[in-house]
């Protein structure tokens, strides 16, 4: 990630640091800046992700394992549950983005299910479309306060590297064009096809 300048010596705001569990709060010295927390968030996710695709190399995690509500909530809380207290949690407040709150659990559940059922029983989806799918229609959805870009995208590359079947399966590379990225989500809330934002998104090997 490129930080615009200035982005490492700005203070994370107060009514974020309320959210900020007190063991975290410990970690940092005052006063406690978004870089420092950016970077101790993506030590953890470094870590998770070599962990969660060792288990899916070997096997231990499958399509159904991975495209479940379960699942996505446990990797946000792996993610974000040594830093935040709103890990795993559903957001509780409207944004203009995402679906109500309300909706957000049913939702999540009945489209990570239909994306299961049609890879198990159409296969018209590429794995590479697979991945992207899983990915886009959690940022459709947007359960989560924060953090849903993040999980989502290591989501993708675990739903990927599962449905590719190989000891050296490929990663997507997440190197892109931010607002040509965010221009293909939009137009992927509107058909809920994958396909475009799947080309669009290049890849690369993994290790």
């Amino acid at each position: 990630m490129s930080f615009t300048p200035g982005y490492g010596e700005t203070p994370v705001p107060d009514d974020e640091l309320d959210a900020l569990l007190p063991e975290a709060h410990r970690l940092f010295e005052d006063p406690i800046t978004k870089a420092a927390v950016y970077d101790f968030e993506q030590a953890i996710q470094d870590q998770t992700a070599e962990e969660l695709l060792t288990s899916v190399l070997y096997g231990r995690l499958t399509i159904a394992d991975l495209l479940s509500d379960f699942f996505i909530r446990d990797l946000h809380r792996r993610l974000y549950g040594d830093v935040w207290t709103w890990a795993g949690v559903f957001r509780r407040r409207e944004l203009n983005i995402g679906v109500a709150p309300e909706q957000i659990s049913v939702e999540l559940r009945a489209s990570i299910g239909t994306i299961r059922y049609r890879w198990e029983h159409v296969r018209d989806w590429t794995p590479h479309q697979l991945g992207i799918a899983a990915h886009a229609e959690v940022v459709r959805i947007h359960p989560f306060a924060d953090g849903n870009g993040r999980s989502s995208r290591l989501l993708a590359d675990l739903v990927f590297a599962a449905a590719q079947d190989s000891e050296t399966p490929e990663l997507y590379d997440w190197r892109i064009d931010k607002r040509r990225y965010i221009d293909l989500l939009r137009e992927y809330d509107r058909h809920r096809d994958p396909r475009e934002l799947a080309a669009f998104i290049d890849t690369r090997p993994f290790g």
